[in-house]
C-alpha cells in the first residue's frame, strides 16, 4: 500500500471533506493548499515508490491531527500541551503506527479491531493484535503487513459507510 492509499481509504471511511482534510493536517503541523492535497489524494499506481505522493512523515502529520481533531490536545499534568510523537521512523513501522493512532483517535478497543477485521473477512487473534500494538522494541512485537492494515479499513469502511459501498478489489 502507498502512503497516499492509506489517506485516501481514511478520507473515504470517515467521509472527510477536503476543508477539513486540510484542517486535520494542520493541527498535525503541516499547511498545505488545496492543489497540494489534490495531489496527495491522487491514487498512485502500484508499481510506483511508497512516498511518492506522501512522505511517512506527512502521513504521521495527518494521523497525529486526526487524533487532535478526536480527542484534543494531550496534556501532561501542570496543562501543558505534549508534543505528538513521530514512530513512522521507518517504512516497516508504517503499518504498526497507523492502526495504533487510529485505536487513539477512535477509542477503540482490540474488540473493536478485531470486528472491523472480521467484517473484511480476516481473523485476528487476541494475542496477534496485542502484538501489532507493541511497541516495536517489545520482544512479542509483530510487524504487520499491508493486508491486515488494508483489511482493517475496508472492515472500517464497511461498518461507517455501508455494506454495499465498499468494493472487494485487490490494491
Amino acid at each position: 500500500m502507498n502512503n497516499n492509499d492509506i489517506l485516501i481509504r481514511l478520507r473515504y471511511t470517515f467521509d472527510i471533506k477536503d476543508s477539513d482534510m486540510l484542517h486535520i493536517f494542520e493541527l498535525g503541523g503541516l499547511t498545505l493548499s488545496l492543489d497540494e492535497l489534490r495531489v496527495i489524494m491522487k491514487k498512485q499506481d502500484l508499481d510506483t515508490e511508497r512516498d511518492q505522493a506522501l512522505s511517512r512523515e506527512d502521513l504521521e502529520r495527518f494521523l497525529n491531527g486526526f487524533i487532535i481533531s478526536q480527542r484534543g490536545v494531550k496534556v501532561d499534568k501542570d496543562g501543558q500541551a505534549l508534543p505528538a510523537t513521530f514512530d513512522m521512523i521507518s517504512d516497516a513501522l508504517i503499518n504498526n503506527v497507523t492502526i495504533k493512532k487510529l485505536k487513539i483517535a477512535m477509542t477503540y478497543t482490540t474488540d473493536h479491531l478485531q470486528d472491523f477485521l472480521a467484517q473484511a473477512g480476516k481473523t485476528v487473534s487476541s494475542s496477534e493484535l496485542s502484538a501489532i500494538l507493541r511497541n516495536k522494541d517489545h520482544r512479542n512485537y509483530k510487524p504487520v503487513g499491508d493486508q491486515i492494515l488494508r483489511n482493517l479499513l475496508k472492515g472500517m469502511a464497511l461498518e461507517y459507510r455501508g455494506k454495499g459501498n465498499v468494493s472487494d478489489r485487490k490494491s
